[in-house]
């Protein structure tokens, strides 16, 4: 097979996850070169994410890279991909889950509870800001865009007292160290996708799609997959304040799922199990069920609220 070309954001969290997926098709036999690429997340660092106004912000020139065949495959962090392929494109593999979990990192070690009233939280999602304003209202949580890296230099600047960002992608990093406390799903639920890569890749080209189910890890494919069809089903994109955290126990697929307010002053969580091959259904049912609880009216006045500041 010739080399492959894998289209990759230029941010050191997105290109370690671009080598760990070289290195896996290496394990095959198969050379692959990186193609790094500006997206347009990337371009408007100073705005908040909410208010950029569009999906799939981490990704859309990656897709059109591999539409245009510029690359061969693209590697994402399965939370920036829309619900929505485009078509010609699909997810051919969705690699085995890393934590699933939001950590609390701070510049002087309090963790969520030792805080003070008014301390700063950085954080670009709407869904960690609501969580936390639901955990402890006497938070103040604060707009801070950039990457991993980028938001810990502004945290030991002291633009914020602490930030909120996923275990994952400090732990690919290597900053593992620097956390002060890891969150339990209990008060932070996940982003839909969070901790998992996908790989995608044009549709008709066979050979790389079928050298890519070799990467797929059905577990993970089936509990992201229940994520994104609740989300699909509440119209959500990834900046709604929306949480979901789906996972094998005991041969079935959980699903737990959350809708809040974005001011933290309202909580619709509920849990769904049934059998992995129903995933789709379950993560349908299980949003259909959250929206008869009021889901509808937080997510309306969430989308107001973003209007709001754009």
């Amino acid at each position: 097979m010739k080399t492959l070309r894998i289209g990759t954001r230029g941010s050191a969290l997105a290109l370690w996850q671009a080598q760990h997926v070289r290195a896996r098709l290496a394990r095959l036999g198969v050379e692959a070169e990186l193609v790094v690429i500006k997206t347009s997340g990337d371009q408007f660092q100073s705005a908040q994410l909410a208010t950029i106004g569009l999906k799939g912000v981490f990704i859309k020139e990656l897709e059109d890279a591999l539409l245009s065949g510029r690359v061969d495959l693209a590697v994402h962090s399965m939370k920036d991909v829309p619900t929505e392929i485009p078509e010609g494109l699909v997810i051919a593999a969705v690699c085995e889950r890393e934590d699933v979990r939001d950590a609390l990192v701070s510049r002087n070690g309090a963790d969520l509870r030792t805080l003070p009233d008014g301390a700063r939280i950085g954080t670009s999602s709407l869904r960690r800001q609501a969580q936390l304003l639901w955990f402890r209202r006497s938070l103040s949580v604060v707009p801070l865009r950039g990457n991993v890296d980028t938001r810990l230099r502004k945290l030991s600047a002291g633009e914020v007292d602490a930030i909120v960002v996923a275990k994952a992608g400090l732990d690919r990093l290597g900053a593992s160290e620097r956390i002060t406390e890891v969150l339990s799903p209990e008060i932070s639920l996940p982003a839909v996708g969070q901790g998992a890569l996908g790989i995608e890749c044009r549709a008709d080209d066979r050979s790389v799609c079928e050298l890519l189910e070799a990467l797929d890890h059905p577990e993970t494919r089936a509990a992201i997959t229940a994520e994104r069809a609740l989300l699909a089903a509440l119209q959500g994109g990834c900046q709604v304040p929306v949480g979901a955290w789906g996972r094998i126990q005991d041969g079935r697929l959980v699903l737990d799922a959350a809708v809040l307010a974005s001011d933290g002053s309202a909580c619709i969580r509920q849990q769904v199990a049934d059998q992995p091959e129903n995933a789709v259904a379950m993560g349908r049912r299980l949003a259909q069920s959250l929206l008869e609880a009021g889901a509808d009216r937080l997510l309306q006045l969430a989308g107001r609220d973003l209007r709001s500041r754009s």
